[in-house]
């Protein structure tokens, strides 16, 4: 092995960089799951969890990926048979889709082109014709991990209430959650999917159901399996400030910090700080005269930039070719996308020279690839980010 000098430019869309702050809050020695440190730690992360999702409610925390919470937010509300309808806006709605469907569900799936959040409209049509109440969930992607597109949750939401249908409304903020505004409560949810390794900063193993009344009155004649996801030990064990079985302590630590740093630099401004270096992302892509496969702008991502290469050029050797020369990890296509687009997370603990160091690294990399680019990417995206710094009182730059 040769040591290569410097940080590695860890750039995929999750897991994220993890601070030193959580590093260290991580690295303290394990404790006693049943004392009364643990309680402590317990009580701040369930409750310091809430704001963060807009919830007033319960948040679970599970030892698991989001693909657990998946799974525990349909096996605690749904029985065998139940119909759920869901969309196709990427890779990781069809993996939803795959579990639910091996959970013994019916799942009616919407077509989407991979571009596009999903679509309110036909959430609505759909619903409108279920006269018997037969769907009983709708289930959606808050931020396409794979395809860099955001589904617009209040219309899906207001697509609900005007046909006046019951069906749970649930979530994934796997990619969204810390780094994209989002209100649980406020937006109507029944059940929001999260997980530890992207917005929240902290290495892959936790997961998340942030849940309503209606969902946990579901969760009471919902005949699903279920017994290491079951919400009832955890709602119980929670209120006391335990877990019914051993958490993942350390993590916990981590979590605890992670939010004290969220909290510290303010929900908005976290929100913020993602919406410009997305843009800032995106002006880059343009001025390279490549394209951003979201099609929707008002869909666009903060979270991730999914970018699309020529006929004739593969990601993956991009990609590898970055990596290699450059020590920069960038995300790779998948399923239906797969080796036609990169895609470059501007997520969790990252700053505008963060940024800056990234689209240096893809900049250069496409040009070792032969990749036909306009080569002023970077500075597009570093005059927009000098830009949104300016103090009010300094005088504009002048082109």
């Amino acid at each position: 092995m040769t040591h290569r000098a410097g940080r590695h430019f860890l750039q995929i869309p999750g897991p994220t960089n993890v601070p030193d702050r959580v590093l260290r809050a991580i690295d303290r020695p394990t404790i006693d799951h049943r004392g009364p440190d643990f309680n402590r730690l317990a009580r701040d992360v369930l409750d310091g969890l809430k704001p963060i999702f807009g919830a007033r409610g319960p948040v679970i925390i599970y030892p698991a990926s989001g693909t657990g919470a998946w799974e525990a937010a349909l096996v605690n509300t749904l029985s065998p048979g139940d119909r759920v309808l869901m969309c196709e806006t990427g890779q990781f709605a069809s993996l939803w889709r795959t579990l639910a469907t091996r959970l013994g569900l019916s799942v009616e799936f919407i077509a989407g082109d991979w571009r596009r959040g999903a679509d309110a409209e036909a959430i609505e049509a759909r619903l409108a014709a279920d006269k018997a109440h037969d769907i009983k969930a709708v289930c959606v992607v808050h931020n396409e991990t794979s395809t860099g597109a955001v589904t617009r949750v209040p219309l899906v939401r207001q697509a609900i209430d005007r046909v006046g249908h019951p069906a749970l409304l649930m979530v994934d903020t796997i990619s969204s959650l810390g780094s994209i505004a989002y209100k649980h409560d406020e937006w109507g949810v029944d059940v929001t999917v999260a997980g530890s390794q992207k917005g929240l900063m902290l290495p892959p193993g936790l997961s998340f159901n942030a849940i309503s009344n209606k969902a946990i009155a579901a969760s009471r004649s919902a005949a699903l399996p279920r017994s290491y996801w079951s919400w009832d030990e955890m709602l119980n064990a929670n209120k006391a400030g335990w877990f019914p079985y051993t958490p993942a302590t350390n993590l916990l630590y981590g979590l605890r910090e992670a939010i004290s740093m969220l909290m510290e630099e303010g929900l908005d401004n976290v929100f913020a700080r993602h919406d410009r270096h997305a843009e800032a992302t995106r002006r880059a892509v343009r001025a390279w005269g490549l394209e951003v496969l979201c099609a929707e702008p008002r869909e666009y991502s903060s979270s991730l930039t999914a970018v699309v290469l020529p006929e004739g050029h593969d990601a993956d050797r991009v990609r590898a070719l970055i990596l290699e020369h450059f020590d920069l990890s960038l995300g790779t296509g998948l399923g239906k996308v797969a080796g036609r687009v990169f895609r470059i997370g501007h997520l969790g603990d990252f700053n505008d020279l963060t940024l800056a160091g990234t689209l240096c690294g893809v900049e250069m990399g496409l040009g070792l690839a032969g990749v036909p680019v306009v080569k002023e990417g970077v500075r597009a995206a570093l005059d927009y980010l000098a830009e949104a710094r300016r103090p009010a009182s300094l005088p504009r730059a002048v082109a």
